[in-house]
């Protein structure tokens, strides 16, 4: 379970900075300038998102066999080092943040949760459940990378996200991809589970 969390901590930290949702928690902070209920509503939208992501990456590890899966995951990891290197872009469509009686809390979970459907994290999020086998220690893992991405753009805001080299963090994050990626394809080449 360790290996597992650290994993998905470390993989979702690096996949988040630059991330849509990473510019989305940039936008909230500046909009509202009411840190703690953005930061909650990060932490509900996340877990809710991720622990549909690892209960999809579960359940398709008991499902599918492991050859197909092994496959599977390789594709996956492949796809997500070309992909981290693509630049997000936040549109002003997928910032619904009227000032509705909804409140910052419950605007910031909704607008996130919709942002992070089909995003880079919550694809990475399956693999790693399907890879792992470990549905608490990844969602923990990757929910906790997501808060240490967002929790220092929510509080300094662009003063932080322009420091961050965010090209050189994307490669290092594309490597590990294709790290734990060549590691899954020793095992679909073996045919056997994924073990580091």
């Amino acid at each position: 379970m360790l290996q597992s969390f650290l994993v998905s901590t470390s993989v979702v930290a690096l996949a988040e900075v630059g991330d849509k949702t990473q510019l989305l928690s940039l936008v909230l902070a500046a909009r509202y300038r009411k840190p703690v209920p953005i930061v909650l509503g990060v932490l509900v939208a996340t877990l809710i998102n991720h622990a549909c992501a690892g209960g999809m990456g579960t359940l398709l590890s008991r499902i599918l066999s492991q050859n197909l899966l092994n496959w599977a995951i390789v594709g996956s990891f492949v796809l997500m080092a070309g992909w981290i290197l693509i630049p997000d872009k936040l549109d002003e469509d997928e910032v619904a943040t009227s000032r509705k009686p909804m409140g910052v809390f419950t605007t910031t979970v909704v607008t996130f949760f919709l942002a992070e459907m089909g995003d880079k994290t919550q694809i990475v999020t399956i693999a790693l459940a399907a890879q792992f086998h470990d549905f608490f220690g990844v969602v923990s893992g990757t929910t906790l990378g997501m808060m240490l991405a967002n929790i220092p753009v929510i509080y300094l805001g662009h003063r932080f996200a322009d420091r961050l080299p965010a090209r050189a963090v994307h490669i290092v994050a594309a490597l590990i991809f294709i790290v734990l990626g060549g590691l899954a394809l020793r095992n679909a080449l073996n045919g056997t589970q994924l073990a580091y």
